[in-house]
């Protein structure tokens, strides 16, 4: 059930407009929640100290309801939790947001969308809204990735042939993902269903020279940390930014839909690799930003894909910021 107080419900919304997220935030109960349309807008911008954060909206899957999506919790006891959050249960919405911060003269974007509509059909939107934000893509000079997943890396590859979309661009990864999903022999021991995206990978990726591997929670850039957070893959990272005394725990998929994952930590999604261990991630980052009073923002929640955490019981109460 949705039981944050009164008094954790103003510190979140406090908090988060301390951080200039947006002076409409409210805490989104069942009965005002709205489902997932497409905004009017699609880019936002906040600021984290001197840092200009700019989200992308990439588009929006409606996935369809499967047993096999969470694999501890049935697809009634999904819409269920669906329908407290006051969304749809039509289907799963599960937006994309693409972050693009601004530190100094600096462009650094957070994963590169799911090109074009090479992951899905209705997710084709970030090069309008880059347009439309006033960011020139030759002018990105970082990419952070947090994982190898078709929805966060297809915007690197043009589609049909893979040419890089920004071949000057550092792209910086965890060396623990780009190794597992390179290893030889890896693709005969990936699921069928997640065969093509190894084969795609292998192929494209090992030829490209504008990679740098890290290894541990090192500063990735300028203001910004690598946070290890595995579980959703090997190699999966959160990226801690700070500028002055504030600080945004850029989460990426630690708790990708927060309608589901935020009352319910403890279930496991059918792309959690390895599920225990993506329930622990997933505590001890919520835990984290909780205890430290950090923001939040992730790459499927509801966009702009920011807001905060709090405890409810034994999981978590979500408040979104709203665009």
């Amino acid at each position: 059930m949705f039981n944050m107080s009164r008094r954790d419900a103003m510190r979140a919304a406090g908090f988060a407009a301390a951080l200039g997220l947006n002076s409409r935030l409210s805490i989104i109960a069942p009965a005002n929640a709205q489902p997932a349309p497409d905004p009017g807008k699609g880019f936002y911008k906040y600021m984290i100290g001197s840092v200009e954060v700019t989200a992308l909206y990439d588009g929006v899957w409606k996935k369809p309801h499967d047993p096999a999506f969470i694999k501890n919790a049935s697809v009634d006891e999904t819409k269920d939790a669906l329908a407290k959050a006051g969304m749809t249960t039509d289907y799963v919405p599960i937006p994309l947001t693409v972050l693009v911060l601004k530190i100094g003269d600096r462009l650094v974007m957070i994963d590169s969308g799911s090109g074009v509509g090479q992951w899905q059909p209705t997710a084709v939107s970030l090069p309008d809204n880059l347009k439309g934000a006033g960011i020139d893509p030759a002018k990105v000079s970082t990419i952070l990735v947090s994982h190898f997943h078709p929805d966060h890396i297809f915007g690197l590859m043009q589609k049909g042939t893979n040419a890089p979309n920004y071949p000057d661009a550092e792209i910086i990864v965890s060396a623990t993902e780009y190794k597992w999903w390179t290893e030889p022999g890896r693709v005969e021991k990936l699921p069928e269903a997640r065969k093509p995206l190894g084969t795609r990978i292998q192929a494209v990726f090992p030829t490209w020279k504008n990679f740098t591997l890290v290894e541990g929670e090192k500063e990735v850039v300028p203001g910004v940390r690598l946070v290890n957070a595995p579980g959703h893959t090997p190699g999966h990272s959160a990226f801690l930014l700070a500028s002055g005394k504030q600080q945004l725990m850029i989460s990426n998929d630690v708790a990708y839909v927060p309608a589901l994952l935020a009352p319910h930590p403890e279930w496991q999604g059918a792309y959690d690799q390895d599920g225990p261990l993506a329930v622990e991630t997933r505590r001890k980052v919520l835990d984290r930003v909780i205890a430290d009073k950090i923001a939040i923002c992730g790459a499927h929640f509801p966009f702009p894909g920011a807001g905060s955490f709090a405890k409810d019981g034994a999981g978590y109460a979500f408040t979104p910021v709203q665009a």
